[in-house]
């Protein structure tokens, strides 16, 4: 047996969890939404309402989009959401212990 959960931050709606943390932050490795999406095995319009939906819900902008042209465009985390993702890795990362500490207490032969 082994310990399986899913966390998310709720407003409005489902707003941010392991999903659209991923995105961001292959979003922040790559600098592009498009490279992001093919890493993560997602289509371009799929990602793009992911990110339209988390900013909506929870009211900020988390990236900036610089459109294409001769020179390219691209995209990048804009300080509030790098923060903001920078939060939820903390958070996730002590709510794993945590909840790792209380399944072996209850659970550990």
């Amino acid at each position: 047996m082994r310990l399986c959960y899913k966390i998310w931050l709720d407003q409005n709606g489902k707003a941010f969890g392991t999903g659209p943390y991923r995105i961001f932050t292959k979003i922040e490795q790559h600098g592009s939404l498009r490279k992001a999406a093919e890493e993560l095995n997602l289509s371009y319009s799929k990602a793009w309402r992911i990110v339209n939906m988390v900013e909506e819900r929870l009211g900020f902008k988390f990236v900036e989009r610089e459109a294409g042209g001769a020179c390219g465009g691209g995209s990048r985390l804009t300080e509030e959401g790098r923060a903001f993702v920078k939060k939820y890795a903390q958070f996730i990362d002590e709510a794993e212990c945590c909840l790792r500490r209380a399944y072996e207490k209850h659970f550990a032969d």
